[in-house]
């Protein structure tokens, strides 16, 4: 209840703020769904069907000069793991100031999306659907605390480049870091290429370093787009691969598939929510939708996701109607 009622006094304060030169700017989406699970490797899973919300934003904007901007954003999502009863509470997802060294520098600190996945979830443009594959495995973190550095050279040519905590939203309890970067190219307008590498340092002996190429070709009704990642453990070598499909069909009416291949088991399988793998086996997930546009700010969309274990355990079999509204 206190976090809902700073909520709402953060929202009383931009408001009262709209008449001054600069207001604070109010936005935010929400989506959810209503799921069945028809199969499941944990057989406890099976038949389990409910409502849900899997993420909302609340955000709030503000250009404080034509150098500096800040945002406040906060999140919500009820528990995924089909077993814990609670309501949905916001967190800080983001807390930033940037400054604009110059047209095409900026400088960002505080807790701010990580270079890891923001240019391939905005190619995939469903994360209403699921997350991209390395935010999906647990093999990065999709926001990080510390100072980020965003450049273009040109208009082929951008760099993100990140020194932060390496703990996502939440505080730092070691004296490790974890240092990230991607530079991407499109060589021509409807291509784009992006490396991205990084160096986690973790207490203990689990320190990580990925490695990720990614590849995508956009056109007016369609789009389409190819990832791998490998990622050196102590404990194991993962390696993902990815490859995905969006294309509309009418004005109102967009089809999208993907396919994750993981070429090698993923210790932390169990612990991702509303999709929890097996942390036995490689396995291949497929997803196919139909997304309908019932306004631009508004889509409902039928999907299914499918994990397939290669050690014969029974599939997961996801059906789902999700809804998706922005304002």
């Amino acid at each position: 209840m206190k976090r809902i009622a700073f909520v709402a006094l953060l929202i009383c304060i931009s408001l009262s703020s709209a008449a001054q030169e600069k207001p604070v700017v109010i936005s935010g989406y929400l989506f959810g769904d209503y799921y069945a699970v028809v199969s499941h490797h944990d057989a406890s899973l099976e038949g389990k069907n409910a409502f849900w919300i899997r993420r909302g934003y609340l955000t709030f904007d503000r250009t404080i000069s034509d150098a500096l901007s800040a945002r406040l954003r906060f999140e919500i999502n009820q528990p995924g793991d089909f077993r814990t009863t609670a309501n949905a509470e916001p967190y800080v997802k983001d807390a930033w100031l940037k400054w604009k060294r110059s047209p095409k520098l900026d400088v960002i600190v505080g807790i701010s999306p990580a270079p890891a996945f923001e240019t391939i979830e905005k190619a995939w443009g469903y994360r209403s659907v699921e997350k991209t594959p390395l935010d999906l495995q647990k093999m990065a973190v999709s926001r990080d605390f510390g100072v980020a550095v965003i450049g273009t050279i040109g208009t082929r040519y951008r760099w993100h480049v990140m020194a932060g905590n390496g703990s996502g939203t939440g505080s730092e309890t070691n004296d490790e870091k974890q240092i990230a970067g991607a530079f991407s190219i499109a060589p021509t307008k409807a291509t784009l290429i992006e490396v991205y590498a990084d160096r986690d340092a973790r207490p203990g002996n689990d320190d990580r370093t990925t490695l990720q190429a990614f590849a995508s070709l956009q056109r007016p009704h369609m789009r389409a787009g190819i990832q791998f990642a490998h990622q050196v453990r102590e404990a194991g070598d993962i390696d993902v691969a990815s490859l995905f499909g969006v294309i509309d069909v009418r004005p109102n009416v967009t089809a999208l598939a993907r396919i994750d291949r993981m070429f090698d088991a993923n210790p932390d399988g169990a612990k991702i929510a509303y999709l929890p793998f097996s942390s036995k086996s490689r396995s291949t997930l497929f997803i196919a939708g139909i997304d309908w546009k019932a306004h631009k700010n508004v889509s409902v969309i039928p999907n299914v996701e499918i994990v397939r274990y290669d050690d014969g355990a029974a599939s997961d079999i996801l059906p789902r109607v999700t809804l998706y509204f922005a304002f």
